[in-house]
């Protein structure tokens, strides 16, 4: 397969599409103003195949567009199609038959295909109700959430929905990977969730006690850094032997914590530190040229916090840079990531293409 990436800094469309050949399957990047125009104006100039876009930063290797548009297109021995799941936070299974048949449509094979989601939230049910189609099959999902509650699908604009499309390499094999550069330290406790609003993505208890409190007195920091923190900081979910990172958006009540993925009650959690990121970096590229000797492409979602991260560490550009030489390097920075059956924060998930 061949991944073709088109920039335009200054949002122009016309310019980002001169390097677009012959795609059958188009994901865009744009901002918030142009959004609707560049969903409209791609979908009559490619009717016949999907175009899904959102709100928010690209990147294609080293370079990186915070305020233009990135259009991706992917051609050459793929078969791909797309839809849209509506009504995310009320009823995403009405319309579910929709990825069950895209899945029949391009006779999905779990070696071969991936599904790559863009959401505009309620991620848990939305990955939940994908995996419900995906796991007959064994198809991996990658994906993350897009900016403004918008994204966009074949022309049309869509809150509260969730678009996908479903990727078939017919010259190789594709696998996804997450990346997590954080760690447990054991000297810091485990706890039990004992309060939640899982609809809002409240935490109000641990053990019992606040969980602003129960986090401020365990890194010792003032109130006002609680939001900063979460960047080296950030809280730990367990999940079998995995760890998946919940990310502090703000306080709520004085003594509660907004996060970005939800907890429930009985949920064990704990806070975790930043790893050597570097090194687990190096081990992600590592074990991705151990499984693959031949790359054609990379797509992958980027959290804006792990963003936020590597430019306060000043790691943005060698970062980038070495992601780029495993070869062509493409993705979004979002707002939460989707990886198989789960929804985290701060993370890096990919699908890597042979």
């Amino acid at each position: 397969m061949k991944i073709s990436c088109g920039i335009s800094q200054a949002g122009n469309l016309q310019d980002s599409l001169n390097t677009i050949q012959d795609p059958k399957l188009i994901i865009f990047v744009t901002t918030e103003e142009k959004l609707a125009s560049h969903a409209e104006e791609l979908y009559h100039l490619y009717p016949n195949i999907p175009t899904i876009g959102c709100i928010g930063m690209g990147y294609q290797n080293t370079t990186i567009t915070e305020h233009g548009i990135h259009v991706y297109g992917f051609s050459d021995g793929i078969e791909a199609v797309g839809n849209v799941i509506e009504q995310v936070s009320v009823m995403p299974v009405k319309y579910i038959s929709r990825l069950e048949q895209d899945l029949h449509k391009i006779s999905a094979q779990e070696h071969n295909t991936i599904c790559i989601d863009i959401c505009c939230g309620h991620d848990e049910i939305t990955i939940t109700t994908l995996n419900s189609a995906l796991s007959q099959k064994n198809i991996s999902l990658i994906g993350g959430t897009g900016g403004a509650g918008k994204v966009a699908f074949c022309g049309k604009i869509y809150e509260d929905s969730c678009v996908y499309a479903l990727i078939k390499n017919t010259k190789g094999k594709v696998k996804a990977y997450k990346e997590n550069i954080y760690r447990l330290r054991p000297d810091y406790p485990f706890f039990t969730v004992t309060n939640a609003d899982p609809e809002h993505n409240i935490l109000i208890d641990l053990n019992g006690k606040p969980a602003k409190e129960v986090y401020q007195s365990l890194l010792n920091i003032s109130e006002k850094d609680i939001l900063t923190q979460t960047f080296k900081n950030p809280f730990g979910k367990v999940c079998g032997n995995d760890i998946f990172i919940i990310s502090i958006k703000d306080i709520h009540n004085h003594h509660g914590l907004t996060c970005f993925k939800r907890t429930i009650t009985s949920d064990i959690i704990t806070i975790l530190e930043l790893d050597d990121y570097q090194k687990v970096v190096q081990n992600t590229i590592q074990s991705i040229q151990k499984d693959f000797h031949s790359i054609s492409g990379i797509f992958s979602i980027n959290c804006l916090f792990r963003y936020l991260l590597f430019q306060d560490l000043n790691y943005v550009s060698t970062y980038f840079k070495e992601m780029s030489k495993l070869g062509t390097h493409i993705g979004l920075i979002g707002y939460g990531e989707h990886y198989k059956q789960q929804h985290t924060n701060q993370t890096f998930s990919c699908v890597v293409f042979e």
